[in-house]
């Protein structure tokens, strides 16, 4: 059929021709709006950066990272002094600083961003780490209600700390805890690896140390022999209120 039949064709029926124009709008919004909210993870090691840096120097180091459109969200720590480090969270709008964080721990905790995992729309959470309580504003502030509310007992071991934040101004909503403990009960380290959002709950898989923790925190029995470090995964409610189940490899 050539162009000018084609024509004749689709003017005879003007309203079919706008209804299939209509579907096809309709699907382009659909398969675009799936794509935004499909989330996208980076975890991975924290970099150094400043709020006053431009986005080309924090992308340049190669972090964690977040994007969906032409929209950005790193994050990572700058370093305050030779022995403390804070977390550093920022989003950029076309290349355009639109926020950036360097509020949510600011003592002598020697912590850092290092992932995060975003629908492209208003979840997303952020993965920092934690050496131990110290006088001032750190995460303890939002965890109020959550599943663990604090690093624990000890200091030094470096522990997971999951933020929720709100995407539109960098605020974190609540914050959760997340150790090991050792058999005297003081906390030992465990490192965040992958996240991964359903729609309803956060899945945090992470190399623990002994022992890694229960849904109901307490420590978990694991085998003589066990491989360290050891695979843990604990799946949070979207609210981190609680675990709705956790498992280790050699542990129960």
């Amino acid at each position: 059929m050539n162009y000018q039949q084609q024509l004749a064709k689709y003017l005879k029926y003007p309203v079919l021709s706008v209804m299939l124009g209509a579907n096809l709008v309709i699907t382009g919004i659909a398969s675009t709006a799936l794509a935004q909210t499909t989330p996208v993870s980076s975890v991975g090691q924290g970099v150094t950066f400043t709020c006053n840096d431009t986005e080309a120097t924090i992308k340049a180091k190669n972090g964690p990272k977040v994007t969906v459109g032409t929209t950005s969200i790193y994050i990572g720590y700058q370093q305050v002094s030779s022995v403390n480090k804070n977390p550093r969270i920022v989003r950029f709008d076309n290349g355009v600083k639109k926020w950036c964080r360097s509020d949510y721990e600011t003592t002598g905790d020697d912590g850092t961003g290092y992932g995060l995992i975003w629908d492209g729309s208003g979840v997303l959470y952020g993965v920092f780490s934690s050496t131990g309580t110290q006088t001032g504003n750190d995460f303890r502030r939002f965890a109020s209600g959550r599943w663990l509310t604090s690093y624990g007992s000890g200091g030094g071991a470096k522990i997971g700390v999951i933020a929720r934040i709100n995407p539109i101004n960098g605020d974190v909503n609540y914050a959760t805890f997340l150790p090991a403990k050792k058999s005297d009960g003081k906390t030992n380290s465990l490192t965040v690896k992958e996240l991964s959002w359903n729609g309803t709950t956060l899945t945090v898989k992470a190399d623990s140390t002994w022992s890694p923790l229960r849904a109901n925190k307490t420590r978990m029995t694991c085998v003589a022999g066990t491989p360290s470090p050891i695979k843990y995964t604990a799946v949070f409610t979207g609210d981190l209120i609680k675990v709705n189940s956790a498992s280790a490899i050699g542990c129960s």
